[in-house]
């Protein structure tokens, strides 16, 4: 499923290739997230001038609001939005995670109410391939139990050992969806922050074979520091020759890490929603547009001029009048801004993988970042 290029020699960072059904991805990559079949404040269209080629959905939310059937019966996510690249689904395991009050865990699956009406819901892991398969995913997530930091040793060996269980039934039943559906099963390494869980359950994995592996549980309310080193000890242990992905990180030196480490692929919502609160990334940091210090402001969006190029026109100054009166059009330029920022910015990563300058690039990356406005 994946070519490697190249690899970084001062580094375990990495270049390649997936090879989808809707177009080839350049790796490393990090995916906009389009939750309920839409990255939103952008068209479609928009999205893919960028150069994206792979935005992630999730089959929670679908399935809450329209349904799986009324997708599908519109053409699968690509018919209902227009989006014409890949897709990759998440599970809704995140969602089983975060919303902790409206669901009970069995070993059969997951029940739930939704947190829009409160009716009630069930997710199992064979329900979750053929609901992502019915959504025309080219990657799906299988089904996994995702745990906060800080619980029991056995609680997490429990939640692992239950989400490899539930892996068995996910391959068993997208295996049978093979002669109608070619999208491609993750796994999911799971095991808390605990390095010894993680090892087994990264070795476990491996042995599965599934066409590519994700690494779950981080960026749940971490430390950077925790973050970092159970990325880098889990990381060690996946297999060289699939795809790996490390779920729900979206800021700079999160995804830096992520790719010395050898990680091909990542996402998050927030270059999204900070910029629908008024943020955008620069070279220095993330800057807010709603300070009174940009009232009035010609500077330009990015003084750098690093911004798309039909938003050149554009000033802090306008952009913190369109916040301040709650215009859709600043929530709009801002999103497109930073999902320009974040597609040149990986350009530039691998370009730098490739020169085998990763570490120099990430190193002089960041102590411009680190050192911006951050307000």
């Amino acid at each position: 499923m994946i070519t490697i290029e190249h690899n970084d020699r001062g580094s375990a960072a990495r270049t390649g290739r997936l090879k989808l059904p809707h177009g080839d991805v350049a790796t490393p990559a990090f995916m906009p997230v389009g939750t309920a079949a839409t990255v939103k404040g952008m068209y479609p269209g928009q999205v893919a001038d960028l150069g994206y080629s792979l935005i992630l959905a999730n089959t929670y939310h679908l399935l809450l609001r329209p349904g799986i059937d009324t997708v599908y019966s519109l053409g699968g996510i690509r018919g209902f939005s227009t989006w014409k690249g890949n897709i990759l689904t998440d599970s809704g395991g995140y969602q089983v995670f975060s919303l902790s009050g409206l669901r009970k865990i069995e070993e059969t699956g997951v029940y739930f109410r939704s947190h829009i009406d409160g009716s009630p819901h069930t997710l199992t892991p064979e329900l979750v391939v053929q609901a992502q398969a019915r959504l025309g995913s080219d990657i799906q997530m299988v089904l996994d139990v995702c745990t906060p930091p800080d619980i029991p040793l056995q609680d997490a060996r429990d939640a692992m050992d239950r989400t490899t269980r539930w892996l068995k039934r996910a391959i068993a039943e997208w295996q049978g969806t093979r002669d109608w559906y070619p999208g491609q099963l993750f796994s999911i390494v799971q095991g808390n922050f605990y390095p010894d869980l993680r090892r087994e359950h990264a070795e476990t994995l491996a042995e599965m074979e599934t066409p590519g592996i994700a690494i779950g549980g981080l960026s749940v309310g971490e430390t950077y520091s925790q973050f970092a080193d159970i990325l880098a000890h889990t990381a060690q242990y996946l297999p060289a020759d699939r795809p790996r992905y490390v779920m729900g990180i979206g800021t700079p030196d999160f995804i830096l890490a992520a790719v010395a480490n050898g990680i091909d692929m990542f996402d998050c919502v927030l270059p999204t929603r900070v910029a629908r609160n008024g943020s955008i990334f620069t070279r220095h940091g993330l800057v807010s547009l709603k300070r009174a210090a940009h009232r009035g402001s010609d500077q330009p969006i990015d003084p750098a001029g690093d911004t798309a190029p039909d938003l050149q026109g554009f000033s802090r100054g306008y952009l913190h009048h369109l916040f301040n009166a709650r215009e859709m059009l600043g929530p709009m330029i801002a999103t497109r801004h930073n999902l320009y920022f974040m597609q040149q910015f990986m350009n530039e990563v691998r370009a730098s993988i490739r020169k085998d300058r990763f570490r120099e690039y990430a190193a002089g990356f960041m102590e411009k970042f680190a050192t911006g406005e951050q307000r």
